[in-house]
């Protein structure tokens, strides 16, 4: 892919960039997406019957089961070229990572991510009293086929705990929700990279950096409804792209 020279001036011009990142960047570490057929137990459950308080209520087993096999693919996955890339674009300027993501591939690749817009796989908290609880240590061994799993009880109530993510109908955590607002105040240039555009609120992020008058960069493999927003549409994989990016910067030729 060639990177545009506008592009790159834009970028070495920028004081404060924003990535907004979604599941396509994880896809590309073999995390599975809410758009991907589970197999197995899971194969007759729309994922979105999945991830709801009411899902939790009716099967806390099955829906426990289903985001413990979530966190092990998570666990056992690395991160790609496009976690690599935004790290290393913010070894000479500011960045501000913001994620619809609930893994910890951004961590691991070394970015200082601002806000995790949907929670946390592996900040589970009591369904009943909200108190924060841990993990055990290690990578939970579920079948690829599904399992019915028990959650384990809250320490402090006796409830059941319950997976640190938001489903759907739940409101986005609110100083996750107010360091992406800080975030998007800061950003001249913002890279929405790996995202449909369709999942709300979040998706206003881009929308609001455009009417800021902020740079608006779009990776993505196929067109969304931010097409018609953005000033670069950068199509392709997100690892594709953002590693070509990088090389552009340090390529004098391409300037």
């Amino acid at each position: 892919m060639k990177i545009s020279a506008e592009l790159l001036a834009r970028l070495d011009g920028a004081r404060h960039v924003m990535f907004f990142t979604g599941a396509g960047v994880s896809a590309e570490s073999g995390i599975p997406t809410f758009r991907d057929t589970p197999g197995g137990l899971w194969a007759r459950f729309e994922a979105a019957e999945l991830a709801t308080a009411e899902a939790f209520r009716r099967d806390p087993a099955l829906v426990w089961g289903w985001y413990e096999w979530r966190r092990m693919k998570v666990l056992r996955a690395r991160p790609n070229p496009a976690h690599e890339a935004i790290a290393a674009l913010a070894a000479d300027r500011p960045v501000s990572v913001v994620t619809q993501n609930v893994d910890d591939l951004h961590e691991r690749s070394g970015s200082d991510v601002r806000a995790h817009l949907h929670g946390h796989l592996d900040r589970p908290r009591c369904f009943d009293c909200g108190t924060p609880a841990r993990h055990p240590p290690g990578v939970p061994a579920v079948a690829e086929g599904g399992a019915r799993i028990e959650p384990p009880a809250c320490r402090k109530c006796g409830g059941l705990l319950r997976p640190g993510v938001v489903w759907f109908g739940e409101a986005l955590p609110a100083a996750d929700w107010q360091a992406a607002m800080q975030a998007l105040d800061e950003a001249d240039l913002l890279f929405s990279v790996g995202t449909s555009s369709l999942v709300w609120p979040a998706a206003e992020i881009p929308l609001w950096a455009a009417r800021r008058g902020a740079c608006v960069v779009q990776v993505n493999p196929q067109p969304t409804a931010l097409d018609e927003v953005a000033d670069f549409n950068l199509q392709g994989p997100a690892g594709e792209v953002l590693r070509e990016l990088l090389a552009a910067r340090r390529r004098p030729s391409e300037r």
